[in-house]
């Protein structure tokens, strides 16, 4: 299998470097913006580097991986699409859902297949967490708290690329709140705060951010995410039931300290960031990738879950900024806008 690979930043390199030693991979083809980076990367894994997109779809593969900035990935969906080629893409598909929305469409009018980065699905913690809530374990559902805090801010240059907090980072929680429960969201409020770093404020965004959101059922979803989070890289949930009551992402790295004589200590080597945590998680989305290429599996995370997270994103975002509650009904690109 020969797949190539668009963009060979930070989550590119670590993709590129997890495909190179998989047994059913026979060779990668490796672009990027920059093109001087794309072939260290290349030379380093002893693979092809191209001068770019074009060169990719013109020699020819066997699926595609996209890791680029967000601006490129619909496009590049679309391409990808009409070549017939099943595509692996890092969230979000597209910073607003005109554009998600149309790469949808060109996905199932060439009846390709279109995988989604939302590698917690893959995590073992929260496979347990879902597991759980099926089960019946929890009893019935009444509470989840979800966090997501970063240890130290992106650059200043990446902010009004982002999408802003709800559309960047929260939108990871929204995805595993559906995942983990199996319910939808009704409706949201949501807040935030850009009383940190000026370079927010400067970008529109806010660093600290807080939603809440109630789900089809009646149960109440907290999620709450921070650009500056000192004591380490923090992503957690909180299930609590009317039987039991369970958390992902509590062990000895995670960077948080009791206050209680008998509670644990702060970590003596917290996370520091989202690929160190979520290595593992990472390798099983792509070799679940490479099983749904080879037709052994269905896809997990396809379009509709993207789009459905996003439009949660959105609904938050536009919460935040008209200061009132706000119905996911209110947010156009419901499913059946493409999937009907």
């Amino acid at each position: 299998m020969r797949i190539g690979v668009i963009g060979t930043g930070r989550i590119g390199t670590f993709h590129a470097n997890t495909l190179s030693r998989h047994r059913d991979v026979g060779s990668l083809i490796l672009t990027d913006a920059d093109p001087a980076r794309a072939l260290e990367l290349a030379q380093r894994l002893g693979e092809t580097a191209a001068p770019g997109a074009d060169e990719i779809f013109r020699w020819g593969v066997d699926a595609m991986v996209i890791t680029t900035t967000t601006s490129a990935h619909a496009e590049l969906i679309g391409r990808a699409a009409r070549s017939g080629l099943p595509v692996f893409c890092e969230k979000p598909i597209a910073l607003d859902l005109p554009g998600t929305l149309h790469a949808l469409a060109e996905v199932e009018a060439a009846g390709t297949v279109l995988q989604m980065g939302f590698q917690r699905r893959f995590d073992v913690g929260y496979t347990g967490a879902r597991e759980a809530v099926r089960s019946g374990r929890l009893g019935r559902l009444h509470t989840v708290r979800a966090t997501t805090s970063d240890r130290t801010p992106p650059p200043a240059e990446y902010l009004p690329l982002s999408g802003g907090l709800f559309r960047d980072t929260l939108i990871h929680d929204f995805d595993i709140a559906r995942w983990v429960t199996g319910r939808e969201v009704v409706e949201v409020y949501a807040t935030g705060s850009d009383a940190g770093p000026p370079m927010f404020r400067a970008a529109g965004d806010v660093d600290t951010g807080a939603a809440l959101l109630t789900l089809d059922d009646g149960t109440l979803v907290t999620a709450t995410a921070a650009r500056l989070n000192g004591a380490g890289y923090d992503v957690r949930m909180e299930l609590a039931g009317e039987r039991d009551q369970i958390v992902v992402g509590l062990d000895d790295r995670t960077p948080i300290a009791s206050t209680e004589p008998t509670g644990p200590p702060a970590a003596p080597r917290p996370w520091t960031g989202f690929l160190e945590r979520f290595g593992p998680a990472y390798e099983a989305e792509l070799a679940a990738f490479v099983e749904v290429v080879r037709g052994e599996r269905a896809n997990p995370c396809d379009g509709r879950e993207a789009l459905q997270a996003l439009r949660i994103a959105e609904a938050c975002e536009r919460s935040r900024r008209e200061r009132r509650p706000v119905r996911l009904a209110e947010i156009a690109g419901g499913a059946e806008a493409v999937f009907r």
